[in-house]
């Protein structure tokens, strides 16, 4: 029972039987001292075995860190008997198909188990079993070396399997790293209970952690530990999702911190910075942000000038800038804590790799990527000099990385960055914490954006069952998870599935997060984009205007998503042909992003190409054109050469031109959009087809329909590879094919396209969206 409760982290055991794992563990110490002055000594290096099964996932799990570290976190039971071991356990384990027999040969130094404060014993006086097993055991949190692992030849079973493994010790870098890691990251927290409640928290076991606290709270007799406890509950409550709980248990915390006679400076710090990050989460980032500034005039009482909790306080103010849109605000708060850090710590602390994280992610939201890029590879670099190399922190610096790749259209190599994060996290974390569908709706975006729309939703579906799993089930987290969800369908033209996404999203954020949180905004702009492209335009409107609504209470008056919003209304309009309103909305748009951001970001180029959209309807083509080369101006100086958004941009040039009865330059602008797109995206991505179709385009206005028919044709084929069968897209493809064959004067040919363009529309959308009147128009 006890080794269960050990390795299940079952709190109600190992706080019921607190004192029989130290009074064991103690008592395996001393035997250790005795055997080893004595003639019963242990030789300085031999050979121990174990037997025993293990589940398909966990063997799976262990063969990936094949030449890596491997725990014990339970008194360790072994064998002398090579054979009892093989038989008796190994072997008889592998018969059940559920599981895989494995036998444990452990190499053994003396004299690295004494150093390292690892006190095992010969029990064979002491022990039940008298000295028939020769059992050797090891007090608790034995670490090894993985060797070797191979199949052992069975004439009957094919699951029986050796482990050879080498005691690790303070001999070891690796065990030095992590152990010193481990110290630094638990120090603060206090007794060895607190720092059994943090590790939970790390390995997202939150509900086992929260009844761990509970039961220490109801125990705790000084004022000193039920304000721990309390502080300690306010943070598990925020991980869970239950902000109001989690402020209640943190100002719980203050108030007896207050109390206590002298009052306990780093106590209040503590606490009103656990307070900032329930408001930082919450979305209200100026209660967030007074938080922080009163935790950091605490520890300028407590601690010495350039301690590293100061750097803490700066980071979390940072964090909230970010938040907030005020990039040079977070970038400046996030440098002090750089620079603190870099005075307390040594050249390649762990923490510098934090701040450095921070930083890039600063600058990608500048839209300066090459920077963010540099900021997280000196991330990648410090922690694969500090920390054990399937360390989670590495997973979090590739996951970094792999946004900015995405950002930059480099999709292969976001993608190949998020599957390296991802393989770490199995590795170094629990099959179903959070972390890992973090990774998985990563892989999502990436697949989505190389238009991969079943592998897209497959992998956020995968990051949703963990969730489900491992959060609340109205944690703001799933939330994300339905809206990424809402994003494939919307792609895919399913948009009733894309809908009912979004709605799910919005009623857990409802929920979860106060009324006037930024999320909501998220979900309501969400909404609206269904709705636009279903042509239901009002509702458009009304969840574009919400989302406005609730960015003017909750953001300051020129945060970019501000902007977004703005443009997204001026979208509406545009499409319900209010040009002046369109125009009105993305010139808004455009002046609080002049405000906001860098000069060149490439949020400038959104606004610059929707307003020469409204010009482009509005028949003003010199002002069109003059509109989107300036966006297209700046996507070249912000991106690289053949980055997707550039062929955006010479797509739409080529729009005017078309318009203007400039066919040549139309042509030259589309061929070089479709030139970007085949180096840039795979082979049959949607966008490839959008380039076809606009060549066919062209081509028909000019009279060359055999050159505009086969346009279309190959834009139909990639279509129907990369789309589902009744996508509005194909629809829009078809009724091209026919008007070629109309103006051919193949009329029969033209009809079929068209019925077949009507039905696929019929399918997919609203029985009175304006894009079925097209179709009964041209038949």
């Amino acid at each position: 029972m006890l080794n269960h409760g050990l390795r299940q982290m079952d709190v109600d055991i190992i706080l019921k039987m607190g004192f029989f794992i130290r009074h064991l563990h103690q008592h395996i110490t001393n035997l250790h001292r005795a055997q080893q002055s004595s003639k019963a000594a242990m030789p300085s290096k031999f050979q121990v075995f174990r037997g025993q099964g293990l589940s398909m996932e966990a063997f799976e799990k262990m063969k990936k860190t094949k030449g890596g570290l491997m725990s014990f976190n339970n008194f360790l039971s072994t064998s002398r008997d090579h054979d009892i071991s093989l038989q008796s356990y190994a072997r008889l384990a592998a018969f059940d198909e559920n599981s895989v027999g494995i036998l444990f040969v452990m190499n053994i130094d003396t004299a690295i188990c004494t150093a390292s404060s690892t006190p095992f014993v010969n029990v064979e006086d002491v022990g039940f079993y008298d000295d028939q097993e020769e059992e050797i055991l090891f007090s608790t949190h034995t670490i090894f070396r993985i060797d070797r692992i191979e199949p052992i030849a069975d004439n009957h079973i094919d699951r029986l399997w050796q482990v050879n493994l080498t005691f690790a010790g303070n001999q070891d870098d690796d065990f030095n790293k992590l152990t010193e890691h481990l110290r630094e990251e638990l120090d603060i927290v206090g007794t060895g209970w607190s720092r059994l409640g943090q590790i939970l928290i790390k390995l997202g076991e939150l509900a086992k952690a929260e009844h761990l606290y509970q039961l220490l709270l109801e125990k705790a007799s000084s004022d000193a530990c039920k304000a721990q406890y309390n502080g300690e509950l306010g943070t598990v409550y925020k991980d869970i999702g239950e902000y109001s709980k989690a402020i209640t248990f943190c100002e719980r915390a203050i108030d007896i911190y207050k109390k206590t006679d002298p009052p306990s400076q780093l106590g209040l710090a503590t606490s009103y910075n656990n307070i900032g990050l329930v408001y930082n989460n919450m979305g209200e980032y100026s209660k967030a942000l007074s938080s922080y500034e009163r935790s950091l005039e605490f520890k300028k009482i407590a601690l010495p000038p350039n301690h590293p909790n100061f750097a803490d306080s700066y980071n979390n103010i940072g964090v909230v800038y970010d938040n907030m849109g005020e990039y040079s605000k977070a970038l400046s708060s996030y440098n002090r804590s750089l620079e603190i850090k870099k005075i307390a710590l040594p050249s390649n602390h762990p923490n510098l790799a934090g701040s450095y994280d921070n930083i890039g992610l600063v600058y990608n939201n500048m839209g300066e990527y090459l920077k963010a890029l540099s900021s997280h590879e000196q991330s990648l670099e410090i922690r694969k000099i500090a920390l054990p190399p399937n360390h989670s922190s590495l997973a979090a610096s590739y996951n970094n990385i792999g946004l900015v790749y995405s950002n930059i259209g480099e999709y292969w190599k976001a993608l190949s960055s998020h599957e390296r994060s991802l393989e770490i996290q199995k590795i170094a974390l629990p099959p179903n914490h959070p972390d890992l569908a973090s990774s998985y709706g990563n892989i999502g975006l990436v697949y989505n954006n190389m238009g991969e729309y079943s592998k897209a939703l497959l992998s956020y579906e995968q990051s949703l069952e963990i969730r489900k799993i491992a959060l609340s089930p109205n944690h703001p987290s799933l939330a994300s998870s339905y809206n990424n969800i809402g994003n494939v369908y919307n792609n895919m033209g399913e948009y009733s599935k894309a809908l009912s996404s979004y709605e799910r999203s919005l009623q857990i954020w409802k929920t979860a997060l106060p009324p006037n949180h930024p999320n909501l905004a998220t979900s309501y702009n969400n909404i609206g984009l269904v709705y636009n492209t279903m042509c239901e335009y009002s509702k458009a409107l009304s969840s574009y205007e919400r989302s406005l609504e609730i960015q003017k209470i909750a953001l300051p008056p020129n945060h970019p998503d501000l902007a977004s919003s703005y443009g997204n209304i001026g979208l509406v309009y545009n499409n319900m042909g209010q040009y002046s309103k369109a125009l009105s909305s993305f010139e808004r748009s455009l002046e609080i992003r002049k405000i906001a951001l860098p000069p060149d970001h490439p949020d400038f180029a959104y606004s610059y190409n929707n307003i020469g959209l409204a010009y482009d309807n509005m028949g003003e083509y010199s002002k069109a054109l003059s509109s989107y080369e300036r966006s297209l101006e700046i996507k070249k100086i912000t991106l690289p050469p053949n980055h997707p958004n550039l062929a955006t941009s010479y797509n739409n040039i080529g729009l005017v031109y078309d318009n203007m009865g400039e066919y040549s330059k139309a042509l030259s602008s589309f061929e070089r959009s479709l030139e970007i797109r085949k180096i840039a995206l795979p082979p049959n991505h949607p966008d490839l087809a959008t380039s076809y179709n606009n060549i066919g385009l062209v081509y028909n206005n000019m009279g060359e329909y055999s050159k505009a028919l086969s346009s279309y044709e190959r834009s139909l084929e990639i279509q129907k590879i990369a789309l589902p069968p009744n996508h509005p897209n194909l629809a829009t493809t078809y009724n091209n094919v026919g008007l070629v064959y109309d103006n051919m004067g193949e009329y029969s040919k033209a009809l079929s396209s068209y019925e077949r363009s009507l039905e696929i529309k019929k399918i997919t959308l609203p029985p009175n969206h304006p894009n079925l009147a097209t179709s009964y128009n041209n038949i």
